[in-house]
């Protein structure tokens, strides 16, 4: 038995969405207006306008909202443009992407500079022959602040209590992170005791936690990598203000 279909107009518990339901979720809580170039803080997934989020950033390496840290030293490396999310402003919004392009366009004839044309995303092959798009990140890591490490385990002392074996010993870092990160690292991750210490090792040298990684691998050089890796041994033992 074939069913008519009935138009959407009159289904009986249909109802429409008033725009105050969604404006919470479409705000940018930094300047209180419509997110304008939404883009999401990859460690928290809070999402603000660009210009908002980059001048946040200036001044610090804390999400406006929830208060984590998105990076030690860099935060403008962990943040992406979530083109999906200002489309959907752009379609419950009236006429607040020509405002927009209309407010950009007068910014840049009025100081006489030419208008930028927007930014698309970029496509790769997929599996299946089709292209599919990719985001790329807001900013860019440079090489020299793009380092993947391989830490090591050379074994624990008596006494250092119970911990968790690391799950993965590959780990990517970019910024300008120390010895003192990866020790924090390792304690997170490892579920160390606080009277557990850690020496970490390069070579033959033992590892001051104010070292950058970039200083360390300039030091020791060659005999720091291994594959494009700067392997970094790590070891437990009893800290002395608990032998004390």
């Amino acid at each position: 038995m074939s069913q008519a279909l009935v138009p959407l107009s009159y289904i009986p518990d249909q109802r429409l969405i008033n725009l105050a339901e969604l404006t919470p979720y479409i705000l940018c809580s930094i300047c209180k207006g419509y997110l304008i170039d939404a883009t999401t803080i990859t460690e928290c997934l809070h999402t603000f306008c660009k210009s908002c989020i980059v001048r946040h950033f200036y001044y610090s390496n804390r999400c406006p909202k929830c208060n984590i840290v998105v990076h030690q030293t860099q935060p403008l490396y962990n943040i992406r443009l979530d083109r999906q999310l200002q489309d959907i402003v752009y379609k419950l919004v009236i006429d607040l992407e020509e405002r927009e392009k209309k407010q950009m366009h007068d910014f840049y004839k009025e100081r006489g500079l030419e208008v930028p044309k927007p930014a698309m995303p970029q496509t790769a092959p997929s599996s299946k022959g089709r292209s599919k798009k990719v985001l790329e990140s807001v900013f860019r890591i440079p090489p020299e602040l793009d380092m993947s490490l391989l830490l090591e385990f050379i074994g624990a002392n008596e006494g250092t209590g119970h911990f968790k074996p690391l799950e993965k010993k590959f780990v990517r870092v970019s910024g300008e992170p120390t010895i003192g990160h990866v020790e924090k690292f390792l304690r997170r991750k490892m579920g160390l005791d606080p009277a557990c210490q850690v020496d970490i090792i390069c070579g033959d040298h033992l590892l001051e936690p104010y070292q950058t990684l970039r200083e360390v691998r300039r030091a020791i050089g060659d005999a720091a990598m291994q594959d494009g890796l700067l392997v970094l041994h790590y070891g437990l033992v009893v800290s002395p203000l608990k032998i004390t």
